[in-house]
């Protein structure tokens, strides 16, 4: 991306409303569980409403992992290594909101 396109996103970004109004919801809607807040609380507010998507989607997909630890040996690996991914994509999606 040249830098010319990164300022225009980031002035997009600063003059849409909801965008500023929902980065907070949006953060938290990457943690875990707390994906419900953005999904419940801001439910007129797209930006908050995507990020919470999300984070439901890897939510998801962390319990589907957890599940896996219950298989010996080979579960705990996997698990490990899904937990590590997860949190990956979810820090990635934290600092794409910021």
């Amino acid at each position: 991306m040249d830098s010319s396109t990164r300022e225009q996103s980031e002035v997009t970004k600063a003059l849409n409303p909801d965008i500023a109004e929902g980065k907070f919801f949006a953060v938290v809607g990457y943690l875990a569980i707390l994906c419900f807040v953005p999904l419940f609380l801001k439910r007129d507010n797209k930006f908050a409403q995507f990020h919470g998507r999300q984070g439901l989607i890897l939510f998801i997909l962390e319990l589907a992992a957890a599940m896996l630890v219950v298989v010996p040996v080979v579960g705990e690996v996997i698990f490990r290594l899904a937990w590590f991914v997860f949190s990956v994509f979810s820090l990635a999606g934290i600092v794409k909101v910021l």
